[in-house]
């Protein structure tokens, strides 16, 4: 999901992106609609486009200050930075995965799979309850601004990604046949540890968790619908029931094509879907699908974003928010982060902030408004 946070960073877009006037300042604070005056802050509006509740206008993302354990992007006590080391450096994380660095300004390739013969008797399981691993997400949750940002808890690759990173994608693939028990078992002991954790985010005072595993390729599943339900339902229902009886949303994360599990995310409690891939997605039936139940958070190619030209990145994010947005439950931005061109995600950040005031007009009737500004 693209925060709020990540969408606003430089606000003088270049040239191009909206015509330029004395609303222009309101266009990117997004408060056109009202005169320049927001009547409720990020934080509630955000909580508002989750709900399908007339939010005041379509951004970015969900305002959030971002808590993790220790261990959760990679690190390890020897490694504590991580992916961010020199091209060369390996390094073993918090679970004995082995990682190598291969390319600059790129996460580092598992290389090493401690759990690869599936056998588990002699293999040490992080702890949740590790100081070293969690002390920082009480140190980190002191600091956050609870009235103008949800705090956020990070359960990245929750359950697949974890999992396969331990066996290999091959193996783990062909275990669900060959192995079922043993998968049973491994996915049963991963979701303890993010249980684990989650005791820890929710002691925080956590409103909103992120979660993820990306479940798509561009034209099809990983897995197939019948694997999902069977293996992974189960072990997500147990985090997200957890949340959901403390009232706390889920924010979840699945690249590529997920049209045909959309109904198992949503049975699950999924409030907010991201990225929704604009390229791998027919975003009318998602959104058809979805609306009234599921936000959409993404949509926006981010090959689009990084050819350009100007006029069509803004074309784009102005379809995408009528037909994905203007019954509320939709953050637009970039369905991948990527290095972008800044005059390109200056272009998406401005279209947003001044289109996406409620209530929303057709691409051909906004367009003829941004222009009287």
């Amino acid at each position: 999901m693209v925060t709020a946070q990540a969408q606003r960073g430089n606000r003088n877009p270049q040239p191009g992106a909206l015509p330029r006037g004395p609303g222009y300042d309101m266009l990117l604070t997004g408060s056109a609609g009202t005169g320049g005056r927001s009547v409720v802050n990020e934080k509630e509006n955000a909580l508002r486009i989750i709900r399908f509740d007339h939010p005041e206008r379509i951004v970015g993302g969900a305002p959030t200050h971002d808590i993790s354990y220790f261990g959760v992007n990679h690190e390890s006590f020897e490694n504590p930075r991580g992916h961010d080391v020199p091209v060369g450096t390996r390094w073993r994380d918090i679970w004995g995965v082995g990682w190598r660095k291969e390319m600059d300004g790129v996460m580092g390739y598992a290389v090493e799979h401690p759990l690869a013969g599936l056998k588990f008797d002699s293999y040490r399981w992080p702890d949740p309850d590790d100081p070293r691993l969690v002390r920082q997400i009480h140190e980190k949750a002191r600091l956050a601004d609870r009235a103008a940002k949800l705090l956020c808890g990070s359960h990245r690759e929750t359950l697949w990604e974890r999992s396969y990173n331990l066996v290999g994608m091959d193996r783990l693939m062909l275990a669900f046949y060959d192995a079922p028990e043993a998968v049973r078992e491994l996915f049963g002991r991963v979701m303890d540890f993010q249980l684990g954790i989650a005791r820890h985010y929710a002691a925080a005072g956590i409103e909103l968790a992120a979660t993820g595993d990306d479940l798509g390729a561009q034209s099809g599943l990983l897995v197939s619908p019948e694997v999902l339900r069977g293996f992974f339902a189960p072990e997500y229902r147990r985090l997200f029931s957890f949340y959901k009886g403390r009232g706390v949303l889920i924010n979840h994360h699945s690249c590529g094509h997920v049209e045909p599990i959309l109904d198992v995310f949503m049975e699950l409690g999924v409030n907010v879907l991201n990225p929704v891939q604009a390229t791998a997605n027919n975003l009318a039936n998602v959104r058809r699908l979805t609306q009234g139940r599921m936000a959409l958070s993404g949509g926006v190619s981010t090959g689009l974003i990084m050819a350009g030209p100007v006029g069509r990145i803004v074309a784009e994010a102005r379809r995408a928010m009528w037909m994905l947005g203007r019954e509320g439950g939709y953050f637009c931005g970039p369905d991948q982060g990527m290095p972008f061109p800044q005059e390109h995600i200056e272009a998406l950040r401005a279209a947003v902030a001044g289109y996406g005031v409620y209530p929303l007009k057709p691409p051909e009737e906004a367009g003829a408004v941004a222009t009287q500004r």
